[in-house]
């Protein structure tokens, strides 16, 4: 008599890959058939790329001043005509301090150079004065046009002087002063902009398009038909990582394109560190989304929660925007927990400083910290509510 046969205990980990490639085909046709999750994964990161791109920008240029003379003979004129030869300044010429703050009530102007009737004989006697008044509503646009105004005036004042008699003193030379900006040179936001493009749109696929398409599942119960089959939690977790991976790997690559051939920003580092430190980033923002789809279950309540955990902090308190060293301290504890603030101050070295391997260790070493513990918080909560 025949003895029955050992079940093979090996049997279910040797059919691991196969169940893997059939389960990604299949989320990978679903995700293909599915127009609203390519909108979110390719029109919308586009639309981020233009809109950031060419819409965002933080420099001022041809902001309007208004210019009262009051005094019109040609010393004052030529006191204030470097207002005309600098891009960053629009000089408005009026005739009363009345239509100048007319116009500063209604911001049609961002600041008033106004240059007393008695300039020309306060100049002769050494002591002239010109007034620049800024609208200071937005603290770090005022100081921008407050410091370009102040400097073509600073210059056309000094040569005024000196065709008065008040130039340089005998006995001191003039000093030249060479200006050299470091990381970049072209003075340009769009630098400094673009590169955090990666850092918005990999948490925009990564964690809001994961968690708003899991909890679909959930909601429809698809995912519980998958799970009365031979298929276990891990390969399920994968094969929906997978292809949303594949979607936030074609954002970078669309990143990469517009910022060196349409935005013209270099890239100093190296494109293999670029690559693998975005991959990086991408799992940990994958993985939250699993997490936040796994406890929510519900596609209008994942939005939100996604929306407030990762994409908005992502957004406003990763350093995208601002310094967080200028931010309060309660604000900067919590930039500091947030994954993307790693990443972006990565990418933005990598493609503007090079590969400064201290830095590119450190943060690397970090999101792989978060990758591992958030794909074990995913897996454990998945399987705490198969239970």
């Amino acid at each position: 008599m025949t003895a029955p046969a050992q079940p093979q205990p090996d049997a279910p980990r040797s059919r691991f890959w196969p169940r893997l490639i059939a389960l990604t085909r299949k989320e990978s046709r679903q995700l293909m058939r599915d127009p609203s999750s390519l909108a979110i994964g390719i029109l919308l990161p586009i639309l981020l790329i233009l809109i950031f791109g060419y819409g965002l920008s933080l420099d001022v240029k041809n902001a309007p001043i208004a210019v009262v003379l009051e005094d019109t003979s040609p010393t004052a004129v030529q006191a204030v005509s470097g207002l005309q030869l600098t891009p960053y300044i629009s000089p408005v010429m009026l005739t009363s301090m009345r239509q100048a703050e007319a116009l500063m009530h209604q911001r049609k102007v961002d600041g008033i150079v106004r240059v007393p009737g008695d300039f020309s004989r306060r100049l002769a006697a050494g002591d002239a004065s010109i007034q620049l008044i800024v609208h200071g509503a937005d603290a770090g646009k005022a100081t921008i046009v407050l410091r370009y105004a102040s400097s073509a005036l600073a210059q056309d004042a000094l040569r005024v002087a000196d065709r008065a008699g008040g130039g340089t003193p005998p006995g001191i030379g003039r000093v030249t002063i060479e200006q050299r900006m470091w990381f970049n040179a072209a003075n340009d936001s769009t630098w400094y902009l673009v590169p955090g493009l990666i850092v918005l749109i990999m948490t925009l696929v990564g964690a809001f398009l994961t968690a708003l398409v899991m909890a679909r599942e959930w909601e429809r119960g698809t995912l519980e038909s998958l799970f009365v089959t031979p298929v276990r939690p891990v390969e399920i977790l994968l094969a929906k990582i997978i292809p949303y991976f594949g979607i936030g790997m074609a954002g970078l690559l669309l990143c990469l394109v517009a910022a060196r051939f349409l935005f013209e920003v270099p890239m100093y580092g190296s494109l293999a560190v670029i690559v693998i430190s975005a991959m990086l980033y991408l799992i940990v923002a994958v993985a939250v989304g699993l997490v936040i789809s796994s406890v929510t279950r519900n596609q209008f309540l994942a939005s939100q929660v996604a929306l407030i955990s990762s994409f908005l902090p992502s957004l406003m308190l990763s350093g995208f925007l601002f310094d967080l060293r200028n931010v309060p301290t309660a604000v900067r504890i919590v930039g500091q927990v947030l994954p993307a603030t790693y990443f972006m101050e990565l990418i933005r070295t990598l493609f503007l400083a090079g590969n400064v391997w201290p830095l590119i260790l450190r943060n690397c070493a970090i999101l792989l910290a978060y990758a591992v513990v958030l794909l074990g918080v995913a897996r454990f909560v998945t399987r705490k509510k198969l239970d």
